[in-house]
């Protein structure tokens, strides 16, 4: 049977497994689907954070009970009528057992008896690790103290990259037709002049370059941060990176990136960026970009990976002309789109739908996920 539960705080407040329950329910009245991985996963932050702070209440069920940007107003309305009691909830009984907050250890053999003793179940908790749940989470969705956990777990994906022919000629053992005379010549002189290696001749290699474009506009904003935060992890990490950002101009930050101590990188590139949240002319940008730096070595034979929605302001031929020029000195580009992982999604903004045609990779871009799918692109 269905039991009234007003929700009140302080009646609500008896376990973190009542609130949990109230408060999904009270959820999906609304509108947002909750899974009911997602509310065990809100039942178990409770019963460690306690559920008597109305910040960490809040906090907890942002970050594991939503998984999409555009619920945050609705949870944000939902969340102060509940935690203020201005509402009333209807919820079916929490400790029924369809309804239970845990994972069940399912006995095929002795589900009659569980049938006739309810109270008598073997529960245990469902365990999970709060890093793996950051991993699919949208980065729209992180508190500042996940973006501090997420910055660590960035750290530790490895932008191998490619490599690419370089000018230079360089000896190997391995056979090819040109037999390399001078090192064979030199490696005989500590060999008393007996030759005792066949070198060759080959094609020098040198990492491929990889270049950071990040929309830093308005729309955004919820994922600028996180991505500046994953490119200054690549830039401290590896050699050949550059950044910049893109919004109503360009803007080169790879020196301001470069600062081990994100706190400091992250200082200094807003102060260098004066387009921080504004205007999108990402044509007018690309253009600065290839003429300024791409046509002098920069972009060329170059990965050149985009992190941006789409949403251009600018002339639509203008973007298509940009794109087709850096898809021509370049060695491949990468379109990251968060709003990708969106369902329905289509790509239906004007700048993204001109930009596409040149695009080699279009992926996702809202998620450490998404950045390890990176990762094994820049491989190939």
């Amino acid at each position: 049977m269905p039991m009234h539960v007003p929700a009140d705080i302080h009646t609500l407040s008896r376990t973190p497994e009542v609130l949990a329950q109230s408060f999904v329910t009270y959820l999906r009245v609304m509108g947002i689907n909750v899974p009911i991985a997602s509310t065990i996963t809100y039942h178990k932050a409770l019963s460690v954070i306690g559920v008597h702070e109305r910040r960490n209440v809040y906090w907890a069920g942002r970050s594991t009970l939503l998984s999409q940007p555009n619920d945050i107003p609705l949870y944000d309305e939902a969340f102060d009528s509940f935690w203020e009691g201005s509402i009333q909830v209807d919820i079916k009984d929490p400790f029924q057992k369809d309804q239970t907050l845990a994972a069940a250890d399912i006995d095929l053999d002795s589900t009659e008896k569980d049938e006739k003793d309810n109270s008598n179940e073997n529960i245990s908790p469902l365990k999970y690790s709060h890093s793996e749940i950051l991993i699919d989470k949208d980065f729209a969705l992180y508190s500042e103290e996940e973006l501090r956990e997420a910055y660590e777990l960035m750290k530790s994906i490895d932008l191998i990259g490619g490599r690419r022919q370089s000018r230079m000629k360089v000896a190997s053992l391995k056979q090819t037709q040109f037999p390399d005379l001078k090192t064979m010549i030199r490696s005989s002189f500590r060999t008393d002049g007996e030759p005792v290696k066949r070198y060759f001749i080959k094609q020098g290699e040198k990492k491929r370059k990889i270049v950071f474009l990040l929309d830093v506009s308005g729309s955004m904003e919820i994922y600028s941060r996180a991505l500046l935060r994953f490119i200054q992890a690549v830039i401290v990490g590896r050699t050949k990176v550059e950044a910049f950002t893109l919004g109503t101009r360009l803007t080169r930050v790879t020196r301001e990136l470069s600062n081990k101590d994100l706190d400091v990188a992250l200082g200094d590139a807003s102060k260098s960026v004066a387009d921080w949240s504004g205007g999108t002319r990402l044509g007018e940008s690309l253009r600065e970009f290839i003429n300024d730096w791409g046509q002098r070595g920069m972009g060329r034979g170059s990965t050149i990976v985009i992190l941006s929605d789409g949403w251009d302001r600018g002339d639509a031929h203008i973007m298509a002309e940009q794109m087709g020029r850096l898809s021509r000195i370049s060695h491949q580009v990468i379109w990251m789109n968060p709003l990708k992982a969106s369902p329905g999604y289509e790509p239906l903004a004007q700048g993204m739908a001109a930009a596409l045609p040149f695009v080699d990779k279009f992926i996702e871009g809202h998620s450490l996920e998404s950045l390890s799918e990176l990762a094994e692109l820049l491989t190939e």
